[in-house]
């Protein structure tokens, strides 16, 4: 184990493999339903919280882990002599990442590192990938900190919502813009900027044309990518992300292009069928 330990919460998302061979810490959010709370990831698969919703036509709400949370997993590492660094969902997005900060602070100065990644999913996966590496070549804490703090502003995440159901039951879209899009089938690419989910493309047919879309939008950077690892999400959506899959490596000739699945937290914003594409810039892309 290097003498830093990498940590992120439940909504990176990533596969139980990656969390084992490369021994990193998750801290799950919360899915909650009425008066049952479950463990993201634990707890509850995303197919169960689809079910639910399905049968129930409401949305559970989602919580932060608390700060007694993040010590309960902090306190052996630190007590093992490990330093830690911590990648967090976007800070816009939930208090996760200022809970994280308050848990720290009980700890002594510079043990622990907090880092708002201003993504969520797959765009976390990568920053936290880049951190194990880090972590590996022998890095400390501060030195890892500093280097995904020049990389997470060129994380790129956008990704296709098939139904505007589960942002208009969210509150993200009123009534009308759901009975709209419904009838129009319009599906919208939505982008992080700045730690934001912000619309960018309204695609309407077909949702193969909203995937089309979504690798469209990707191309232009194909020279500016960082090939070192590029990452598909998706929830129920396979053979979309299967078709992205192969239109990347046929079109970039990249090889480490993984696809993972969406949790519950991020299943129970976006629903089903949403399909998404993660990668960082090159440092001299900006």
């Amino acid at each position: 184990m290097s003498n830093v330990k990498i940590f992120a919460d439940s909504t990176s998302d990533l596969p139980q493999g990656w969390k084992d061979t490369y021994d990193i810490g998750i801290v799950p959010l919360y899915v909650v339903f009425e008066d049952q709370t479950y463990k993201d990831g634990l707890d509850i698969t995303p197919e169960a919280v689809y079910r639910r919703v399905e049968a129930s036509g409401n949305l559970p709400k989602t919580a932060a882990p608390s700060p007694a949370d993040f010590m309960a997993a902090f306190t052996p590492v630190i007590e093992a002599g490990h330093d830690i660094v911590y990648i967090s969902l976007s800070s816009s997005l939930s208090s996760t990442y200022q809970n994280a900060l308050l848990a720290a602070g009980e700890y002594p100065e510079g043990r622990i590192k907090i880092i708002d990644s201003r993504t969520l999913c797959g765009g976390i996966a990568l920053l936290v990938m880049k951190a194990v590496r880090a972590a590996q070549s022998g890095l400390s804490a501060d030195e890892i900190a500093n280097l995904l703090e020049q990389d997470r502003d060129r994380v790129e995440t956008e990704f296709v919502v098939d139904t505007l159901d589960y942002l208009y039951m969210g509150g993200r879209c009123s009534g009308m813009q759901n009975f709209i899009g419904s009838l129009l089938k319009i599906r919208p690419i939505l982008r992080m900027v700045e730690g934001a989910i912000v619309p960018v493309n309204k695609v309407r047919g077909k949702k193969e044309k909203a995937v089309e879309q979504l690798l469209q939008n990707a191309l232009p950077n194909i020279e500016r990518m960082d090939k070192e690892l590029l990452i598909i999400a998706h929830a129920l959506a396979d053979d979309d992300a299967q078709y992205l899959h192969k239109a990347l490596k046929e079109a970039t000739g990249i090889d480490n292009i993984a696809i993972i699945q969406a949790g519950c937290v991020v299943g129970s914003h976006c629903g089903p069928q949403t399909v998404g594409l993660m990668y960082i810039l090159k440092p001299d892309a900006v």
